[in-house]
C-alpha cells in the first residue's frame, strides 16, 4: 500500500489526498462506484429502482439474525440474509399476485422493521446506528482488498448475465425458447445486487445504497443511444460523483454519501432535459 500511496501522492493535486484515511476512501469509491452503476444499469432497465432499497434495508435483520446465531463476522450475515431476501422477493414476485412496487415494499418494511427490533433490544442499536448512514472514511486497507477482487468478478458476472438479463426484461417468451432459464437468470441477478449492496452497505449507509445504484444509471439512460452507451456513461457518471462528492464532502466539512449522492442528482437533473435530444 505504501507503493501505491506515494504514487497517489505523486499524480493527485488536491490537498485532501495526502491523508491515508481519505485515499484509502478514494480507493474505495474507484472500486464500489463502477460496480454499482453497472448493476444500476439493468435495476433500471427492468424497472427495479426500489429493489436495493429493500435489500439496504435487509441489512439490518441480517445484521440482527446473525447475532442471535452467534455469527461474528456481520458482513457473511448481511451477505447471506440479503441473497436470501433477494430471492424471496424475486420469487414473490414472479407470482404476479401483487404489483412488484407492492411486494418490493412489503419486504423493506420488514426488512428494516425486524433488524430495528433486535438490535434495540435493551437500548443497542447505537452501536449500529452507523450502518444508516455509513462512512466511506472507515474504510481500511484490508477493506480494500476485498473491494478489488469484488469488482473484477462482479464485473465478469454482470458480463455474463448481461444479454441473458436484457433479453429476459424485453420479450420473457422469446428467451426461454432459447434455453434461457428465465428464473435462475433472475435469481443470479438479483443475488448479485444483494452482495454488491451489502459490501457497499458499511459505506454506503442503508439510506442512501439504492440512490448511488440507482441516480447514475438513471442520469445515463436520459443521454445514452445504446445500451453498451448506458453502461459505459453510468461507470463514468458513477465515478464522478463518487470523487467529486468525497472532495466536496471534505472541503464542505459534510457526510460523504450524502454529498456522493447530491452529486448524482445532479447529474440526473442535468441530463433529464437533455433527452428529448437523445430519443
Amino acid at each position: 500500500m505504501d507503493a501505491l500511496y506515494r504514487v497517489m501522492d505523486a499524480v493527485l493535486p488536491f490537498e485532501c489526498f495526502r491523508l491515508s484515511f481519505m485515499k484509502n476512501a478514494l480507493l474505495a469509491m474507484l472500486l464500489l462506484t463502477p460496480l454499482l452503476a453497472l448493476l444500476g444499469t439493468m435495476a433500471v432497465n427492468r424497472r427495479m429502482a426500489f429493489f436495493s432499497d429493500a435489500l439496504g434495508h435487509s441489512a439490518l435483520a441480517g445484521v440482527g439474525i446473525g447475532m442471535l446465531l452467534g455469527v461474528q463476522n456481520e458482513l457473511i450475515s448481511m451477505i447471506v440474509f440479503g441473497i436470501i431476501w433477494a430471492v424471496l422477493i424475486s420469487r414473490i414476485n414472479r407470482t404476479g399476485g401483487e404489483s412488484a412496487d407492492t411486494i418490493i415494499s412489503v419486504f423493506s418494511s420488514t426488512g428494516i422493521a425486524v433488524g430495528l427490533l433486535i438490535l434495540s433490544h435493551n437500548g443497542s442499536f447505537s452501536r449500529y446506528s452507523s450502518l444508516l448512514a455509513g462512512d466511506v472514511l472507515a474504510v481500511a486497507p484490508g477493506d480494500l482488498i476485498w473491494l478489488s477482487l469484488a469488482l473484477p468478478v462482479g464485473v465478469l458476472l454482470w458480463a455474463l448475465l448481461y444479454n441473458k438479463l436484457l433479453l429476459t426484461a424485453v420479450n420473457p417468451a422469446l428467451a426461454q425458447s432459447r434455453g434461457i432459464g428465465t428464473k435462475w437468470v433472475e435469481y443470479a441477478f438479483v443475488s448479485l445486487v444483494a452482495i454488491a449492496v451489502m459490501l457497499s452497505i458499511r459505506w454506503v449507509g442503508v439510506l442512501l445504497i439504492n440512490a448511488l445504484l440507482i441516480l447514475p444509471a438513471a442520469a445515463a439512460r436520459n443521454i445514452a443511444r445504446t445500451s453498451r452507451q448506458h453502461a459505459l456513461l453510468s461507470v463514468l457518471l458513477g465515478l464522478l460523483c463518487g470523487v467529486g462528492g468525497l472532495v466536496a464532502a471534505y472541503y464542505l466539512n459534510t457526510g460523504v454519501g450524502a454529498a456522493v449522492v447530491l452529486c448524482a442528482a445532479v447529474c440526473y437533473a442535468v441530463t433529464l432535459p437533455l433527452r428529448r435530444f437523445v430519443r
